[in-house]
């Protein structure tokens, strides 16, 4: 157990970066969603290129963080490691960024934003940007210093949101009151409105390579090749997993625009309410993406020790616990959360149940995949991926024109609903883990009828302080049938076991 301990105070680090600057980060979208300057086509122009940068920040990185991580685990020379790794992403981040640069208008198609250079011009420095900052980053992880990391992580997003609101909100008021002062220098009410968005989060990639620039470079500018070799060896199939990740991801924003006829910007809207509504299954992404930073480290390392498939058990159970309790509070209590954008977006608020859904098996599958990269096969890890990005293009494809959105939510839950039954029957084969799958199933389904339960009564009964009170009373239940079932489990967790004796 003090090895789950020891992943819960990482995970709990890494999770108050995430979560707090996530949040600060979400603290954008009611912003953004209830701002008169920005309208659902402006909103959904800047999600299709939030859905481009992704995945070339993926392709930037080509697989090298996890690398990293399964390198300095081995009997290798660390500094030749974090010398290659450092000297390579420097390289190709130049090399691709000059890439990118020269063949702006391709980026402008894909991201169906062609009509707005400036944003593409703005995607591809805060790609490079990011993209440099990817080792040092992971060498922070790597080192176990999980606080510095939160706050590195936090100072970027105070950035971005400051700079945001400073040029969509202080520069238009001091130009209008004042036509002659600076302000109209920097704000163009006939610029695009996203333009500034992308200049904040510029500004604070910029500075966040600064705060990270003790680690930019390498101790020495030694580049031992055949490790480079054996290091990409092993990173590529992380790379095609990673760019088939955020083609899952994200690329149904882009789809969207692919897809949907954009006559009076109707394909822009529509992505718009798609990207504000997803915004809403902020607590399980943020929960999986807080876990995923401190787990990966954290499986390697405890790969060395004995039994580790049972810790590995034992960290998904507590994994599947927590995010069928973030699945019923955000459901049951989405009539509060739909206030966090604004009301014109509302219309999408259907597909909300659906995509978190779908993160829950993500989360679950982050989990499982461990098995591959333990035993160095992630060409299975991109085997899995392409056959969940195969599901998610042609879901969309045949379904966008008719079900617009809606169609997009389903192909993101039939892809990770795939992608985690296809790890958990390959990896059971290849590297055999106690899972205790008919529990956990069992678990999930409960959250899931506890939810159509909670609909169905409250539609019957359409009332909004009773379906409150009601979604309280669901919970609790849940928690305290998960606390009596894993009774001996919850004893011998820190801070909450006496408690849990005392309750039963």
């Amino acid at each position: 157990m003090s090895s789950i301990k020891k992943l819960a105070g990482q995970t709990f680090w890494y999770g108050l970066s995430s979560i707090a600057a996530r949040f600060i980060n979400y603290l954008l979208t009611p912003y953004l969603t209830y701002s008169s300057l920005i309208s659902k086509a402006n909103y959904g122009q800047m999600n299709a290129v939030y859905a481009a940068i992704p995945l070339f920040n993926t392709i930037f990185a080509y697989g090298m963080e996890t690398a990293y991580f399964r390198f300095m685990r081995k009997d290798t020379d660390h500094n030749a490691v974090n010398n290659t790794v450092t000297i390579s992403v420097l390289i190709s981040s130049v090399v691709l960024s000059a890439v990118l640069w020269m063949n702006q208008g391709w980026l402008g198609k894909i991201a169906t934003v062609s009509e707005y250079p400036e944003l593409i011009k703005l995607a591809i420095i805060i790609i490079f940007l990011d993209a440099l900052n990817t080792i040092p980053f992971a060498r922070l992880r790597y080192e176990g210093r999980p606080r510095q990391f939160a706050a590195i992580q936090i100072a970027n997003i105070l950035i971005t949101l400051l700079f945001t609101v400073f040029f969509l909100s202080y520069c238009p008021a001091k130009a209008k009151a004042d036509p002659d002062s600076w302000a109209v220098a920097i704000y163009d009410p006939k610029t695009n409105p996203i333009v500034y968005v992308l200049i904040a989060n510029a500004i604070a990639s910029f500075f966040t390579l600064v705060m990270l620039a003790k680690r930019l470079f390498p101790k020495e500018w030694k580049f031992n090749f055949p490790l480079w070799l054996t290091m990409m060896a092993y990173a590529l199939p992380i790379l095609i997993a990673g760019m088939g990740g955020m083609i899952n991801e994200t690329f149904d924003r882009l789809m969207l625009g692919w897809w949907l006829p954009n006559a009076n910007g109707f394909a822009d809207e529509q992505r718009g309410i798609y990207g504000a509504c997803y915004k809403l299954s902020i607590l399980i992404t943020l929960f999986i993406q807080a876990f995923r930073m401190g787990a990966e480290p954290f499986f390697f390392k405890q790969a060395e020790s004995e039994n580790p498939q049972k810790v590995y058990a034992r960290v998904t159970k507590f994994f599947v616990i927590t995010i069928a309790v973030m699945f019923l509070f955000v459901t049951l209590f989405l009539p509060v959360w739909k206030y966090f954008i604004d009301p014109k977006y509302w219309e999408g608020l259907k597909v909300v149940p659906i995509l978190l859904l779908a993160n829950m098996c993500l989360g679950i599958y982050y989990n499982l995949s461990i098995w591959y990269k333990l035993t160095n096969k992630t060409i299975a890890g991109a085997t899995i991926t392409i056959v969940g990005t195969a599901i998610t293009i042609v879901i969309n494809f045949f379904f966008i024109p008719k079900y617009s959105y809606v169609a997009s939510a389903w192909a993101t839950f039939f892809c990770y609903f795939s992608m985690m039954l296809i790890s958990y029957l390959w990896g059971q084969k290849e590297y055999y883990v106690p899972y205790a799958w008919k529990k956990l199933l069992a678990y999930l389904i409960i959250a899931l009828l506890l939810f159509f339960l909670h609909s169905g009564i409250t539609k019957l009964y359409n009332n909004t302080a009773f379906g409150l009170g009601f979604a309280c009373v669901l919970i609790l239940a849940f928690i305290l049938f998960i606390v009596r079932i894993e009774k001996k489990e919850f004893e011998q967790l820190p801070y909450v076991g006496a408690l849990v004796k005392k309750m039963f």
